[in-house]
């Protein structure tokens, strides 16, 4: 066994990308329930003389409908809409409700009074016994007595109530209303509703919802969280790729906007996939994320460039000053104009930001290398230390401008991505020059359906060639990450989730194989027949319990059994335990096999001991299958090995 010269296998599955599509953190891993709470969400067709142009959404400064929200009681009783009314100046849209009921024999409110209610993102998850902090602003005219309520979708079980009860001249102006609610029920398709029988005009604007047990405290839903813990991730890509763009410069995403107080950020249209996102989800929680995960950011900025329209290097330079105040809000001191933002709130430390992205995609585009260029001269004059990222392929010649890193994009079906298994074996050597950083990869289309067995076991070999190269390919991230089933833009994803669900694709469980990759010694792998078999070894140490393991991992991508023999060349006698080592394996009766909610572990690994764990060994290695031999190891037998390959052959 011989560990290959200069390489670690930092690279596989050292990253997670995490970006704004399939309602992946509006309505995702943000805990936030309600939907449009800023009630100014809703978008509106756009058409010109070329048809149609796609989506606008009413906005923090256009009176719109209010949608998800929806009244209780009929226009006799109460008339609801939008106006510029708001105490927040970047968030001016408020929603007026005029009740035209009482509890007057005149005109009399129905049972349990008329308001509005809100259904979150298809349901909100209610669990009995746990706690939800509601957040609203109000003003009124009038005396209120306001009934703030968590109830099924139907509004007829009440799950937790309190009430907000305030003279006319304490609700005079736009006042602040925080309230506690314990459910005493469990409901996975739950309301918001906001009620009362008091004749008079109501304002509300900014209604939140979240659980108070969410991840580390900060805002996260903690189940798909943990998901993503389970990773390892040491990388965090975001806010994501074509979200970063938008289709039109107009609808890009805008960091500064995305900090400071949550009621005051206006929030923004996501073009690219036609859906509003509050930015409750902002730069800070992003960065907030990563630091949670024990992960390092890997900052995408747009250059000036979206999927239709771009600056001229002539006039980036604004999109530069941009850049650089983003990277002082994230790693300025206390006291810095930017970096005070983030103390206030709540981080005065430093976020531990190094690696930066000049764009998404972007490569051929007109303006692109003089953007990235002048993007690249300004980081480094400022932050000499920041790893930047070009968006140029450098796999199969040399990039003509300077970067640290250079991103690798590859979608594909999941012959043509086995096939690139020995894709990076081809890249020149070269001493110095840019690392690659496969951002996003995935198998698509009939192949992967919404996430098959076949598409994790192409990915899967493809993972082992990066694995095997991790000396031109450091960092590496699936894409997409998350999906709302209720919300499909694009399959598969690796971490599907409703309101109160969620699973792994295959996909997810071909990651979960590499978690230790990162910083593991990888060693040299033969096999005799490439075409239908991927292979590679890494040598790696538990950190709970300190086991020092070898790791073989195969996959089949074959249609038969195969029976294979397994030498490790170069380890002293009796290292291999006699106990301890296992074999998992993840497969299936059909490739096209797929989890669900209704069985979500349908395909996963399933993991045995192995009973013949030895220096030379024979194994059976299941048609269609991925496969890992961890073999445990006596205590410092790794350090104490003599050059050797690792060689797998049929029998």
């Amino acid at each position: 066994m011989e560990e290959v010269k200069g390489a670690v296998a930092r690279a596989v599955v050292g990253a997670v990308a995490r970006t704004e599509i399939n309602h992946a953190g509006s309505g995702g891993i943000w805990a936030e329930l309600v939907s449009n709470r800023e009630m100014g969400n809703p978008w509106r067709r756009v058409f010109t003389l070329f048809g149609t142009l796609g989506f606008e959404a009413g906005g923090s400064t256009t009176p719109s409908s209010i949608e998800p929200w929806s009244t209780i009681g009929d226009e006799s009783s109460l008339i609801v809409y939008t106006e510029l009314s708001s105490c927040f100046e970047r968030n001016k849209v408020a929603l007026r409700m005029e009740v035209l009921c009482d509890n007057t024999c005149a005109n009399l409110c129905p049972t349990g009074g008329v308001g509005i209610y809100n259904p979150g993102f298809w349901g909100m998850n209610i669990k009995k016994q746990k706690i939800y902090k509601v957040v609203l602003y109000t003003r009124s005219s009038d005396s209120i007595n306001v009934s703030v309520s968590l109830t099924a979708s139907n509004g007829q079980q009440t799950l937790a109530t309190s009430n907000i009860i305030a003279a006319a001249s304490e609700v005079s102006k736009w006042i602040k209303v925080e309230i506690l609610l314990e459910a005493k029920e469990t409901n996975p398709n739950s309301r918001l509703q906001l009620t009362t029988n008091r004749k008079g005009v109501i304002w509300f604007d900014q209604v939140s919802v979240m659980p108070l047990d969410t991840y580390k405290g900060h805002g996260f839903r903690t189940e798909l969280v943990k998901m993503v813990a389970d990773l390892k991730p040491r990388f965090i890509r975001f806010p994501g790729g074509c979200f970063v763009e938008g289709n039109w410069l107009r609808n890009a995403f805008r960091w500064k906007e995305t900090v400071g107080p949550w009621e005051e950020r206006p929030g923004h249209f996501g073009d690219v996939w036609n859906y509003w996102t509050d930015d409750g989800l902002g730069y800070f929680e992003f960065l907030q994320l990563a630091e949670d995960l024990g992960a390092l950011p890997v900052w995408v900025f747009n250059n000036g460039i979206s999927h239709n329209d771009e600056v001229d290097s002539s006039y980036v330079l604004p999109f530069v000053q941009e850049a650089l105040e983003s990277l002082e809000f994230a790693r300025g001191d206390p006291d810095s104009k930017w970096g005070s933002v983030r103390a206030a709130m709540g981080h005065p430390e430093p976020f531990d930001l190094r690696y930066f992205a000049v764009g998404n995609e972007d490569c051929k585009k007109k303006n692109y290398r003089g953007n990235y260029l002048k993007f690249y001269s300004a980081i480094k004059r400022r932050f000499p230390d920041m790893q930047i990222i070009s968006n140029c392929d450098g796999s199969a010649e040399a990039l003509d401008h300077p970067a640290d890193f250079y991103d690798f994009h590859i979608y594909a079906g999941a012959s043509s991505l086995f096939s690139m298994t020995h894709k990076f074996d081809r890249t020149t050597r070269r001493t110095s020059g840019p690392k690659a950083f496969v951002s996003e990869y995935a198998v698509t289309g009939n192949d992967a359906g919404r996430g098959s067995l076949l598409a994790g076991l192409a990915e899967a070999a493809f993972l082992i060639g990066l694995e095997n190269n991790s000396d031109v390919v450091r960092m590496v991230s699936y894409a997409p990450l998350f999906v709302n089933d209720n919300d499909r833009r694009w399959n598969p994803d690796a971490i599907v989730f409703n309101a109160s669900q969620s699973y792994g694709t295959p996909s997810y469980w071909v990651q979960r194989f590499f978690t230790e990759s990162s910083g593991a010694a990888l060693l040299n792998t033969t096999t005799d027949n490439p075409s239908s078999i991927a292979a590679s070894a890494i040598a790696w140490k538990d950190s709970e319990n300190n086991n020092e393991y070898l790791r073989i991992k195969v996959v089949n991508f074959g249609v038969d059994t195969v029976n294979m023999t397994i030498s490790i060349k170069g380890l002293q006698k009796n290292s291999i335990k006699l106990f301890g080592s296992t074999k998992t394996v993840l497969t299936s009766t059909n490739l096209k096999d797929e989890n669900s909610f209704r069985e979500p572990k349908k395909v996963v690994p399933i993991q045995s001991p192995l009973e013949n764990a030895a220096d030379h060994m024979n194994v059976v290695v299941l048609p269609h299958s991925f496969t890992s031999f961890d073999l445990l190891m006596e205590a410092k037998s790794l350090l104490m090995m003599k050059p050797g390959p690792v060689y797998a052959s049929y029998v």
